[in-house]
């Protein structure tokens, strides 16, 4: 089940000196982007860390001169992030610049044919008619901003633009928009909406599945495909899907080079309860659809039509079963129709969104692999795979110059925030070189090391390991990663091993079986069975990092989110060799979980009743001894309220002695799967840390100032 969504640079060597295959690596430069004023140490101080801006995303004008970037900070109350636009020089001779600035925001940059920057925002209009300013609840507005000069506001909806594509060519461009069921066009859909509003309704009457979403109710809203075109002031938005039920949610899309079919996913109801993802083809002027790729057997994601506008690529993810774990593999449809080809059909990685290459050979995407996410080239003819980066990087948000000369990254690590790149497009095993990013972290203290073991069965097993400054011995923090199919391999900012680095832990962050980026089969080791290999790989990791001259093996605690919250649960009840026991968003019964999680029929395919009943941590609850701090949002749609409900009842019902009972509560009413608010990301940290020195420290407890 994919519970939630989490990334080293450093090299392979090892070191023959140091037990049970542990590799120190040496501390890395201060990646491009720093800024030089910013706190040397900033993850030591909660303060200034949820204040660190944060990039995210890239987009590349169609002449290849510009890149841009979206920078997330703090708002003046610091109760919110707030992204703005910034300018990248893709030559990396010229300082970052800002580009846009407002209180709402600005987010989902691409650019036009005719170099203009598009971008999302709910900000004023300043053209906006006298007695018609909008309040809190503005929704997001489609923007142009001219290479010089003011942006202005080119397109609206009642229910806001979404995700959106523009033609290469052309000024066409398709995006996705809430609309009410039975509105026609956007002065319907405005009309009906305030008479919902002025009667104080929120009613939603549903007709399938599913209801709600990570952290949203759906409805009663649908999203539909709009079409315009970037002449004159404002976009004449045409609607291509007039009655779309709940097709288009989070659809994935893109619009051929001619602007004249838009490829976008769509969900489909099956038997049961179930549903699947297909790839459809719309053209922008009748509206007229039909399927590229209906395959009863797997979803379909990321379509990218080429630049001749010829063929699409996608991803195509195989239905799981209980025995089977669903597989990642790259496809390439005619745009016209036709048969469906396989690339690179015996690579055992799962590939990330594909980018054509400029002349439409090649395709450009990442991969987990080892701890790490290369770029690769994929032959599109004869399936060659070529390692493009040679570092320990992870990499996203790939960009391909039209030139065909360079691609443009955005590169993270373990040990280091993301920052735009470039690199050669022709080029295998490279270095990156570094762009002048806009500021950012600065690389944190300490080292970055590299454990290594074997498993029950055999198998390889790896793991980083983040060790705070000064020779020891630390205290040991097990971190289990969410998913469960993910991998420890780039930054996070919500999930940081160096905050808990700072305050002298050393944190380690392992690879256990369903982990990705080690093939199928280490998938296939704990697919159906969480309690059997991810447990035993997790117990054979830390019995290895404990050997390490710099870990004290007697004081160790261990956390985790999501399915690593799982793992935590599962892991409290079948040992106590951990003083604590942090445990966020997790699953503790499957039997209650599975068919209240907002995607069921997922969960349905995963596990048989029997396999999600022996795999339930909660069969094991009298076997808890650790003291146990459990965290939960309530708006958490993904693993929802009543997991932490029931297991905070089942620690408590068990308490012989209420009055020391030593677990602990952490709830948000307001906070969903992740806990995004920067108060409250804080607050998280705050209380995790002061649970740890409890139990492993030794020091008396001292709650939260917030939370007294």
């Amino acid at each position: 089940m994919p519970t939630d969504s989490s990334r080293a640079d450093h090299d392979s060597r090892a070191d023959q000196d140091r037990p049970d295959g542990v590799d120190p690596r040496a501390d890395q430069d201060r990646p491009a982007g720093v800024d030089p004023g910013a706190d040397p140490d900033p993850y030591g101080d909660l303060d200034a860390y949820v204040a660190l801006p944060r990039v995210s995303g890239l987009a590349l004008s169609p002449d290849g001169r510009r890149l841009v970037t979206s920078v997330s900070t703090l708002d003046p109350d610091r109760t919110r992030w707030l992204s703005a636009l910034w300018e990248v020089d893709p030559t990396g001779e010229r300082p970052a610049r800002r580009l846009t600035r407002s209180a709402k925001g600005e987010s989902a940059p691409v650019f036009a044919p005719d170099g203009s920057l598009l971008f999302t925002s709910a900000r004023p209009d300043p053209d906006r008619k006298a007695g018609r300013e909008g309040g809190d609840d503005e929704p997001a507005a489609l923007w142009s901003l001219p290479e010089t000069g003011e942006a202005q506001v080119v397109g609206t909806r009642p229910g806001g633009i979404g995700t959106l594509a523009v033609a290469r060519e052309t000024g066409a461009v398709v995006a996705l928009s809430d609309t009410l069921p039975a509105s026609t066009d956007g002065d319907s859909d405005a009309a009906r909406r305030k008479a919902r509003k002025d009667a104080g309704v929120d009613a939603v009457l549903h007709r399938s599945y599913p209801v709600r979403y990570w952290d949203h109710d759906l409805g009663p809203g649908q999203e539909r495909l709009l079409v315009g075109e970037l002449t004159g002031s404002a976009v004449a938005w045409r609607d291509l899907t007039p009655a779309p039920g709940r097709a288009l949610h989070e659809a994935d899309l893109d619009l051929s080079p001619d602007g004249r079919t838009a490829v976008i996913t769509w969900s489909t109801d099956d038997p049961g309860g179930s549903r699947r993802t297909l790839l459809m083809a719309v053209d922008t002027a009748t509206g007229e659809r039909r399927a590229l790729v209906d395959d009863p057997a797997a979803d379909c994601s990321a379509p990218a039509v080429s630049p001749d506008g010829q063929s699409v690529a996608f991803l195509r993810e195989a239905l799981s079963s209980p025995h089977e774990p669903v597989d990642v593999t790259v496809h390439v449809v005619p745009l016209a129709g036709g048969a469906v080809r396989q690339v690179a059909p015996g690579w055992d990685r799962w590939p990330g969104r594909p980018a054509w290459s400029a002349d439409g050979a090649g395709l450009f995407l990442t991969a987990d692999d080892a701890g790490s996410a290369p770029v690769f080239r994929l032959d599109v003819a004869g399936g060659a795979v070529v390692r493009v980066t040679a570092d320990r990087g992870h990499y996203s948000d790939l960009r391909v110059s039209p030139d065909g000369a360079h691609v443009y990254a955005l590169r993270d690590a373990v040990d280091g925030p993301p920052t735009p790149v470039r690199l050669d497009a022709t080029a295998e095993g490279q270095e990156p070189t570094p762009l002048q990013g806009p500021p950012t972290a600065p690389a944190p203290a300490g080292r970055l090391t590299e454990v290594e073991t074997t498993a029950q069965d055999g198998t390889a097993l790896r793991s980083w390991l983040v060790l705070p400054d000064g020779d020891g011995p630390h205290p040991l923090l097990l971190w289990v990663h969410g998913g469960p199919l993910h991998s420890w391999n780039g930054w996070s900012w919500r999930w940081n091993p160096h905050l808990m680095a700072a305050q002298g832990y050393a944190v380690l962050l392992p690879d256990p079986a369903l982990s990705t980026g080690y093939g199928r089969a280490f998938v296939r080791r704990g697919w159906g069975r969480w309690g059997g290999a991810p447990y035993t790989d997790l117990m054979a990791i830390t019995d290895a990092a404990e050997q390490h001259p710099a870990v004290d093996a007697g004081r160790t605690a261990v956390m985790g989110g999501s399915f690593g919250g799982y793992m935590a649960n599962w892991i409290a009840g079948h040992t106590d060799r951990f003083r604590a026991v942090v445990t966020h968003a997790s699953l503790w019964d499957l039997d209650q979980f599975g068919p209240t999680t907002d995607a069921a029929h997922y969960w349905r395919r995963e596990m048989t009743p029997q396999m999600a009943r022996d795999n339930s941590p909660s069969r094991a609850a009298d076997a808890i001894t650790s003291p146990v701090l459990v965290i939960h949002g309530d708006k958490d749609y993904r693993v929802p309220i009543g997991e932490g409900l029931r297991l905070w009842w089942d620690l408590c019902s068990r308490a012989q002695d209420p009055e020391s009972m030593p677990h602990r509560f952490l709830y948000f009413p307001q906070e969903n799967h992740w806990v995004l608010s920067p108060g409250h990301a804080k607050l998280w940290y705050e209380t995790v840390l002061a649970f740890l020195a409890v139990h492993v420290l030794g020091r008396p407890e001292r709650t939260p100032e917030l939370l007294q």
